[in-house]
């Protein structure tokens, strides 16, 4: 009996030492593991998925250390592991919510083909998906332009951070969120549609911020005399929606029968081609004013236009345009 109870305390003894040292011995992964823990997971299937991924000595340990310490709610979430932790120190981590996020830039002017594969190379979802999303989800922004047949002009320019715990319709909806409140602050309420359209043709057209305003007043300007806006960024979307892009503007494009082909047809295309940023919001609301009609890049690497009045002053900036470039030439608007 005496060997008995003393071959019992060895045991206990060693029990107590493993389950020690599974608590608390730091373990460091082989590699750096991704652990994503799914809402609605049972602390047993968080266990098993730890301990799967190489992140926990024992998930036996894990589960008594958690119920004998009456900890708090495990949260869902991706989680990244790289340093050596304890068994502790993981639950820890998971009780915090420290989760692992994705950054998705999204740069003023981006269109949502670009903003779908900036989601998809951050490992948020395929891009084709979300860009399903983008055609379709117009229920988004109803309320602010009835009119709006796809996402686009409204998944508006940020960095943002999003988790895998959230879907592609959650990230779309967190982006156009950062529409509305942007339009709310420089207070774009009313014709919504147009703004956020001509906006969109202004930030691909340039990049300088102070001719914007320009820049829209030469197409407001083109609107009131009903002559086509002769935008080659509208060209350019045109031949993305139909998935015939090739990098540049082709004779072919300029002839499409697009709406979005502003040579062929006047007015405001059916809807914008990019995300505008906040600056090119407020040029197409508060346009400058001037007479010009037409305009045309310097040519000299500096991003920068010379705009006209008349056709004529148009076609000397034109050659001018061509010298700079060395023969490279460009349609006339």
């Amino acid at each position: 009996m005496r060997a008995l109870l003393k071959l019992i305390f060895v045991a206990l003894i060693a029990a107590m030492l493993w389950l020690a040292w599974a608590i608390f011995a730091p373990l460091r992964p082989d590699t750096t593991r991704y652990v994503l823990l799914r809402p609605g997971w049972s602390t047993r299937r968080i266990a098993q998925e730890l301990g799967a991924a190489g992140v926990l000595r024992n998930r036996h340990a894990f589960l008594l250390a958690y119920y004998a310490g009456k900890r708090r709610t495990l949260k869902a979430g991706e989680y990244k592991f790289d340093e050596a932790e304890n068994t502790l120190e993981v639950m820890d981590r998971l009780e915090r919510g420290d989760v692992y996020v994705h950054t998705v830039v999204v740069p003023e002017g981006y269109n949502m083909f670009e903003i779908a594969q900036a989601v998809e190379q951050a490992g948020l979802g395929k891009a084709a998906d979300f860009l399903a999303i983008a055609r379709t989800e117009t229920s988004l922004i109803q309320s602010v332009d009835p009119q709006a047949k796809s996402l686009e002009g409204y998944l508006f320019p940020d960095t943002y951070q999003f988790t895998r715990t959230q879907s592609l319709h959650d990230m779309a909806a967190a982006m156009v969120k950062r529409f509305q409140q942007e339009a709310r602050a420089i207070g774009l309420t009313e014709n919504v549609h147009q703004v956020v359209t001509l906006a969109s043709i202004i930030e691909k057209e340039t990049g300088v911020p102070e001719e914007r305003p320009i820049v829209a007043s030469v197409y407001y300007n083109r609107l009131g005399k009903r002559l086509g806006l002769a935008a080659d960024p509208t060209v350019v979307y045109a031949s993305l929606l139909d998935g015939r892009y090739r990098g540049t503007i082709y004779q072919s494009d300029l002839q499409a029968d697009s709406p979005y082909n502003t040579y062929k047809f006047a007015g405001l295309p059916p809807g914008p081609i990019a995300n505008p940023g906040r600056a090119s919001l407020e040029a197409a609301m508060r346009p400058a004013q001037t007479e010009f009609l037409y305009f045309v890049a310097e040519g000299n690497g500096s991003g920068r236009h010379r705009f006209a009045n008349s056709y004529e002053e148009h076609e000397r900036n034109v050659v001018s345009y061509r010298r700079a470039v060395n023969g490279r030439q460009l349609p006339a608007r």
